[in-house]
């Protein structure tokens, strides 16, 4: 059995940047996540991008990629898209990363080599930490789990995302096939 050795999150801020490489702080275990593929970040720039027309319309706060955020003393987590209101934009510090705390909406991009265990703890980090909600986007299956407060929904393609939490009662609705469909 090999030895785990942890981090604690000074020691998180002393790593030297590496070009490519981005690092999780889990619970003080030290995870390198992979550079995502062309089909992942193609995926999230497609819901970054209708989440971020939908939010600036209705002033709701800013929406962010792969930006690192502060949920619990020895854990820091990068979502893939997060949103962020402006009550918490009020008091947060730009200029620093990670963020402390999480964001209202944090959204993740599943491949295939996800451990399932590894996500359902990811999504009770992120809840435990104040998110309003957590979104699993799952390309292979064309689905997106809903984790919230009121519990999990999937939605199916080709059925679309219907969903006010956490928009301040504002319904955002995106078609699944606008983020799965593969044409160039």
């Amino acid at each position: 059995m090999g030895t785990i050795t942890k981090l604690t999150f000074d020691e998180y801020l002393k790593l030297p940047e590496q070009e490519g490489a981005h690092y999780e702080l889990d619970e003080g275990m030290l995870l390198m996540e992979p550079s995502p593929t062309f089909r992942h970040n193609r995926i999230r720039d497609q819901i970054g991008r209708r989440l971020t027309e939908f939010v600036k319309a209705h002033r709701l706060g800013e929406v962010t990629v792969e930006t690192d955020f502060r949920l619990a003393p020895e854990t820091v987590r990068s979502p893939d898209v997060a949103l962020v209101t402006p009550a918490q934009m009020k008091k947060m510090d730009i200029d620093r990363s990670p963020i402390d705390g999480a964001p209202a909406l944090a959204i993740e991009v599943i491949s295939p080599n996800n451990l399932a265990q590894d996500t359902r703890k990811k999504v009770r980090q992120y809840l435990a930490a104040g998110c309003q909600a957590v979104w699993l986007v799952y390309p292979a299956l064309r689905l997106v789990e809903i984790h919230d407060a009121a519990g999990t929904r999937e939605i199916v393609e080709p059925d679309s995302i219907h969903e006010a939490t956490p928009f301040s009662g504002k319904k955002f609705s995106l078609p699944l096939s606008a983020i799965f469909d593969s044409e160039f």
